[in-house]
C-alpha cells in the first residue's frame, strides 16, 4: 500500500503569487476539508449520502453510483474519496482492479483505504488545485465525486483541476463527477438555506458555481462531455 505525504505550506514565490491571483488562501484550503475528521466520517453514509442528497440536494445517491457503475474502469483514480463508498458498492469490469485514492485530508485517505483494502489502493495525499505529481502510471478513469463545491475559488479557477487531473489521464481515459450547483438549477427553500449557510462556514465555496460555468470548462478540457442535472446536482464526464 503506498502512502505519500507532501508539505502544503507555500515554498516558492511562484506558488504564493499563484494563489494570489486565483483569490485563494491556504485557509480557505483548509477549511474546505477540515469538516471531515473520523467522527463526521463515521455518519457521512447515512447523512450526507443519505439524508442530505435526497431531501435537501433532491438527488438520491444511487444516481451516483449508477455514473460509477457506467464510467469506473479497471485502471481508476478516486479524488475527494469521502468514505469511499462508491468504489465499495459499485461494478468494476474485473475483479481485480487497481484503484487509488487522493485527497488533501488524511482521515478520508485512512477511513476509504481500510475500506477498500481488499484492492490494496494506492494512496496520495495531494491538493487538486496545485499541479499533481505522482511516480505511478497513468489511469483510464478518474473520478470527482462532491469536489468542486468544496474547492475555494469560482469555476474561473477550479477549471484548472481539469487541466491538473487530464495530466493523469491515459489517452482515451474518461473523468467524471458530480458537484452541487447554486445557479442553473432549481432550489428549494431548504437547499438555498442550507447552501448559504455552508457557504459562510467554508464547508462549500459554490455561490457562484452555475450549470454555464461547468459546461464552459467542461468544453474547454474535453472535446466530448455531458452533463446531467438532477435535482441541484450536476453529474458529468468528459473525455
Amino acid at each position: 500500500m503506498l502512502l505519500r505525504n507532501i508539505n502544503y505550506e507555500e515554498k516558492s514565490l511562484s506558488t504564493i503569487l499563484k494563489k494570489a491571483i486565483m483569490g485563494i488562501t491556504s485557509e480557505q484550503i483548509e477549511v474546505g476539508q477540515a469538516l471531515y475528521t473520523k467522527p463526521f466520517l463515521s455518519i457521512y453514509n447515512w447523512f450526507a449520502l443519505g439524508l442530505n442528497c435526497r431531501l435537501v440536494w433532491n438527488c438520491p445517491s444511487y444516481h451516483m453510483l449508477e455514473l460509477y457503475n457506467q464510467h469506473v474502469s479497471t485502471n481508476h483514480l478516486d479524488i475527494g474519496v469521502g468514505t469511499g463508498y462508491f468504489l465499495d458498492h459499485c461494478r468494476f469490469p474485473t475483479t481485480n482492479p487497481r484503484i487509488a485514492l487522493m485527497d488533501l485530508n488524511p482521515n478520508c485517505l485512512d477511513v476509504a483505504g481500510r475500506r477498500l483494502a481488499r484492492y490494496a489502493p494506492e494512496k496520495y495525499l495531494r491538493n487538486a488545485l496545485e499541479p499533481i505529481e505522482i511516480n505511478a502510471p497513468g489511469f483510464d478513469s478518474i473520478g470527482i465525486l462532491n469536489l468542486l463545491h468544496c474547492l475555494p475559488g469560482t469555476f474561473k479557477t477550479k477549471g484548472i483541476v481539469f487541466e491538473h487531473l487530464k495530466a493523469l489521464l491515459n489517452t482515451g481515459g474518461i473523468i467524471f463527477g458530480s458537484t452541487i450547483l447554486y445557479g442553473g438549477v432549481r432550489q428549494s427553500l431548504l437547499s438555498t438555506f442550507i447552501l448559504n449557510r455552508v457557504n459562510v462556514k467554508g464547508y462549500m465555496n459554490n455561490k457562484t458555481d452555475d450549470l454555464e460555468g461547468l459546461r464552459h470548462n467542461l468544453d474547454k478540457y474535453f472535446s466530448e462531455s455531458s452533463i446531467e442535472v438532477i435535482g441541484c446536482e450536476a453529474l458529468f464526464w468528459g473525455k
